[in-house]
């Protein structure tokens, strides 16, 4: 019952938030449509404790430094966005193109000032990666990015993608790793939740002026070594590393050549 009450807090919040959004996104700049967005995201995180059970616990924000930074996230559930967008006030983030198919959204995310990118990858994707980051570094927005690009499983990891250190390097901004567990409790898209707390941890910052091997490296241990940390502390398991796994596709790729 939980689960059922959430899913239409769900989609009754997204579908009157994203007509709200995409009305105000006639306006002049993003302040009105960012208003809304940071409402909804409130609201999403309300319904997650009220509905789902699920509540959150917020550690490392005094090691956020000053000014503009870069945070790179764990991505296990369709939650983490709403959960970390809701812990600053102007937020860009990178996300992939599958969210244009949503009616609508595609103008509000353009208003929003979101970094839209090609879920695949490539150099398109990494050119507007670019573009669109240079942008909210402009206007000295902190940056969200997912750096392995899709949702993934508890105790599974995909392969860090480069596109987080191309960012570090040409804004000389440090970087903040971020580690969840939320994932058991909002599992990738799944429509059922299980009740309980759930806990986002920002660790220390990176500082700038690493090389590109070394960068990846210390994010993905950052990253990983912490998030094992949170889910056996909410599971009472010993700490198991997760397991690196092909992306969907790469998966998509090998099968097209097997079939070939």
């Amino acid at each position: 019952m939980r689960s059922f009450a959430f899913n239409l807090a769900y989609w009754a919040l997204s579908i009157v938030y994203c007509l709200a959004a995409a009305f105000a996104a006639l306006a002049p700049g993003r302040r009105a449509t960012s208003w809304i967005i940071r409402r909804y995201v409130r609201r999403m995180v309300q319904a997650m404790a009220l509905f789902a059970g699920i509540r959150l616990q917020v550690r490392g924000r005094e090691r956020l430094p000053q000014g503009g930074f870069i945070v790179a996230s764990k991505h296990q559930s369709w939650g983490d966005g709403f959960a970390t967008y809701d812990q600053f006030d102007d937020l860009a983030f990178v996300t992939g193109d599958h969210l244009e198919k949503f009616p609508l959204l595609g103008t509000v995310l353009t208003k929003l000032g979101a970094i839209v990118v090609n879920s695949c990858g490539g150099h398109t994707a990494r050119a507007a990666l670019k573009e669109r980051a240079a942008d909210a570094h402009r206007e000295g927005r902190k940056i969200l990015i997912y750096p392995e690009g899709h949702l993934a499983k508890i105790g599974e990891k995909f392969r860090y993608r480069s596109g987080v250190w191309h960012m570090y390097r040409d804004f000389d901004m440090p970087v903040v790793p971020l580690a969840t567990n939320l994932g058991l409790f909002w599992p990738q898209e799944a429509s059922r939740k299980t009740p309980g707390t759930a806990t986002l941890e920002f660790l220390d910052s990176i500082p700038t002026g690493l090389a590109k091997d070394e960068f990846l490296a210390r994010l993905e241990a950052a990253i990983e070594g912490k998030t094992a940390e949170l889910i056996a502390e909410a599971t009472g398991r010993p700490v198991a590393h997760a397991i690196q796994v092909p992306t969907p596709h790469e998966t998509a790729l090998a099968a097209a050549a097997t079939a070939a």
